[in-house]
């Protein structure tokens, strides 16, 4: 918090010099002073910009990599080559944003384009950026796929999650385990059932409870057991990330009429229109060359309005 501040407290300070260079060249006319402080001004608006989207992140993950998914819906091959537009539109858009892109997972279509893909953007709040664009997209376009030259529509999903680290630090204290030792009750020789050696540990946060008796020593017996109990801790963080990644997710939509976000319109007019902040924008060919930028910022603020 105190960084935004310093940095908004930069670009008021930098607002307020711009202001008196421009009162100086109206005063003096000077024509070249006030040239260079309009691009000065220029420069200005892009970085507050930057920053004020910065701010407008506000989630746990926004800083992470991104994986995106791409799944073609309903329009078969023309829906297949759709997935493979928004790849190659997604892909432009992280290289000029200076993010990596890996491909994780890829199925080719059936005739052309792409059934489905799976990709990793890698770079600093590429989650953030691409949870904007989270929903089924639509395409109207002439299928270069009919000879007929008819129109036709297509459905494609976009859906975005979080890189989380695998690394799993499982930390126990000795305050966290109850270890109780007993004889062995079950099949083994003469000294596995004459001494104390069976182990039953108790993880007390999480109440899991582990034993082993198997091994002929009561540190093998521990050993064991620990490694029990540390393969158990293991599923139920997985098991809790697993819930928690569905909550990102949220609510699963069809990939068809109704659901879309955004409508890519080719043909008889050249529109790309974003149904939750009503953006309108007529350069199609810009937008699926990656300049996704005004839509990002536009979800951002009607979400930080919401």
């Amino acid at each position: 918090m105190e960084d935004s501040v310093h940095q908004f407290e930069q670009f008021e300070q930098e607002a307020r010099y711009l202001n008196e260079m421009l009162e100086l060249a109206d005063a003096e006319h000077e024509v070249e002073l006030y040239n260079e402080t309009v691009r000065e001004m220029s420069r200005y608006v892009q970085k507050f910009r930057e920053f004020e989207l910065l701010v407008l992140f506000s989630g746990e993950n926004d800083r992470n990599n991104a994986i995106v998914s791409l799944h073609a819906g309903a329009g078969g091959t023309e829906a297949q080559d759709w997935v493979q537009m928004l790849l190659r539109m997604y892909s432009r858009w992280a290289e000029s944003s200076g993010y990596g892109v890996d491909i994780l997972d890829f199925l080719a279509g059936d005739e052309a384009g792409v059934k489905s893909v799976t990709f990793m953007v890698k770079g600093f709040y590429a989650y953030g950026k691409l949870r904007c664009e989270e929903g089924v997209h639509r395409l109207i376009r002439i299928s270069p796929f009919d000879a007929s030259g008819r129109r036709h529509t297509s459905f494609a999903s976009v859906s975005v999650l979080p890189e989380i680290s695998e690394e799993i630090a499982i930390k126990m204290g000795p305050e966290d385990l109850r270890i109780d030792t007993y004889r062995s009750s079950g099949a083994g020789g003469q000294h596995v059932n004459k001494t104390d050696s069976a182990v039953r540990i108790t993880h007390l946060p999480t109440g899991i409870v582990v034993q082993c008796q198997n091994e002929r020593s009561q540190y093998a017996n521990r050993l064991s057991a620990m490694k029990i109990l540390n393969a158990r801790l293991y599923e139920l963080v997985q098991k809790e990330r697993e819930d928690s990644m569905q909550k990102i997710k949220g609510e699963y939509k069809e990939i068809s009429w109704g659901s879309q976000i955004r409508t890519y319109t080719l043909n008889p007019f050249s529109l790309i229109k974003d149904h939750r902040s009503n953006l309108e924008v007529g350069n199609v060919q810009s937008v699926l060359d990656g300049d996704l930028d005004d839509f990002i910022n536009a979800f951002l603020r009607i979400r930080k309005e919401n």
